[in-house]
């Protein structure tokens, strides 16, 4: 992914209105992170732990979404698949986020909502920076082949908010 700085990520925000974007809290200083190892930049506002942010090269400009996190189930007994990077995490460690459609859709009321890692790290799960307290199954796909993946579910995803707009 290209760095980003602080107003281009504010103002990719596509499902938002523009008041939203200028109080979102930023993850990090944008030289702090590291750029070249992120298909999306994800992260959870640490003031406001229900919410969380997705910004992505899409289609040829930077899109960001606006998402509302579900709480965690108590349970760590069960587990579930992260729809963008395949990783299994017990059921604390994945989330339902859920964002508005953009356009009017959205301000109907509609939204969409997909299960991911709790803390947005697909990226990092993916690389094997991170690990799962869970067992993984055994993949036969190389890096490259799971970061395409890895896009190509977070472009499902995009695709989808954006169809009303």
């Amino acid at each position: 992914m290209d760095p980003l700085g602080q107003d281009e990520i504010r103002a990719s925000f596509v499902n938002c209105t523009r008041g939203e974007a200028k109080g979102v809290t930023l993850p990090a200083r944008p030289e702090d992170i590291p750029w070249a190892k992120r298909e999306f930049l994800g992260w959870r506002d640490p003031k406001a732990p229900s919410r969380a942010y997705l910004v992505l090269p899409f289609r040829g400009e930077v899109v960001g979404l606006a998402l509302r996190a579900a709480p965690a189930p108590k349970s760590r007994l069960r587990s579930n698949i992260c729809g963008f990077c395949t990783t299994t995490h017990g059921l604390a460690d994945i989330t339902l986020f859920s964002g508005r459609r953009a356009g009017k859709a959205g301000r109907e009321g509609n939204t969409l909502g997909t299960y991911a890692c709790a803390n947005l790290g697909c990226c990092q799960y993916v690389r094997g920076e991170l690990k799962s307290d869970v067992p993984q199954p055994y993949e036969t796909l190389t890096l490259e082949e799971r970061l395409a993946r890895l896009e190509e579910k977070l472009h499902k995803f995009v695709a989808r908010v954006l169809e009303s707009r």
